[in-house]
């Protein structure tokens, strides 16, 4: 009986994986196919394209894409705080998703060889500390989708969870929609 309840949840985690694998080629496709028409439907759209921006950044949360360029896409056509507002609840939602992502897949990746390689002690601490929540999420490049989903393996509480998320993604949104709003006026 426990080896098919084994052998099930293997099973279910392998589904879940290439779920998730054809879901990120399409998805990349899709941001990489011509951003141009992307920023033109975003224009047009008005307000409804910004609601649909904020379902990109959830689209983006099952990829390894980032999504800086398109808070700096936003924070150029709408402006650094719209921008801002924008990004910071589309990356929340990604990060739930990624979180519900880790829940699925649980142990069947070797998440906890590559926390133990972190930076600035952050390796060392527990999954659940607010130290770590935050503190792994603000190093660059896959921090914020790594701790997401360690946490969703780790079952870390929604409430602390959701908490450090939005503090260290709101802080982000806001450098990359000023930032990338004060690029966009110099060239």
């Amino acid at each position: 009986m426990l080896n098919l309840e084994v052998k099930e949840q293997k099973n279910n985690t392998v589904r879940t994986l290439l779920f998730i694998t054809l879901l990120m080629v399409v998805v990349g496709v899709f941001f990489f196919s011509d951003m141009e028409k992307i920023k033109t439907f975003i224009v047009q759209a008005g307000a409804w394209g910004l609601l649909i921006s904020i379902a990109c950044y959830a689209l983006l949360g099952l990829t390894p894409v980032p999504s800086e360029p398109l808070t700096i896409l936003i924070g150029g056509m709408f402006g650094p705080l719209v921008a801002t507002i924008v990004s910071g609840i589309g990356n929340i939602l990604s990060a739930i998703v990624e979180y519900y992502l880790g829940k699925k897949i649980g142990q069947a990746t070797n998440f906890m060889s590559k926390k133990e390689k972190l930076p600035f002690g952050l390796g060392k601490m527990p999954v659940n500390s607010i130290a770590f929540l935050m503190g792994a999420r603000a190093l660059p490049g896959y921090g914020p989708k790594f701790v997401s989903v360690i946490a969703g393996i780790y079952h870390v509480s929604m409430p602390r969870y959701i908490v450090t998320t939005a503090i260290t993604t709101l802080i982000g949104s806001a450098i990359f929609a000023f930032g990338g709003f004060g690029l966009s006026k110099l060239f």
